[in-house]
């Protein structure tokens, strides 16, 4: 079940994590970010990240090649104070300042994740395609009764 809300308007934030650079194209995204995913776990990525102002993890979509059907970076991580100490291994983006239409992802991980990416691709929404991102807090942590919001780039 997705939920839809009004259009918000974000301050710009500093990221740091992990990424993989994927296209949508015949389920690739699902393999490259799952294995993102397992990578981010296996490897304690979120302990490495010494700077986090909170534990939720952040997957922003960026860098697109041209829409939704094209090549994009994901970038697994969290939210820091400063981009001043990035460990080895890890990178850094700066996500802007913008608009954002902000849907909520209720079910099953990670069905309700995907199907609310679906119903955002086949939307008429006027995306920017610049940054959008998922935000995996506290809610996401039961895997058959979770909640994810996700925040899509709009002019």
């Amino acid at each position: 079940m997705t939920s839809i809300t009004a259009k918000v308007h974000l301050k710009g934030f500093f990221l740091e994590g992990i990424s993989v650079r994927t296209t949508n194209q015949n389920g690739q995204s699902a393999k490259d970010i799952g294995e993102l995913w397992g990578r981010f776990m296996d490897d304690d990525v979120l302990l490495q990240i010494e700077d986090r102002i909170t534990d939720e993890i952040y997957c922003v979509y960026t860098d697109y090649e041209s829409d939704y059907t094209g090549f994009y970076t994901a970038v697994l991580g969290c939210k820091v104070s400063s981009l001043d100490n990035i460990p080895g291994g890890l990178i850094s983006l700066i996500v802007p300042a913008a608009d954002y239409v902000k849907y909520v992802a209720k079910g099953r991980l990670p069905d309700c994740v995907a199907e609310t990416w679906q119903q955002v691709w086949s939307s008429d929404l006027d995306r920017k395609y610049i940054a959008d991102f998922d935000v995996w807090g506290v809610k996401a942590q039961n895997p058959d009764d979770a909640e994810v919001e996700i925040y899509v780039g709009v002019i």
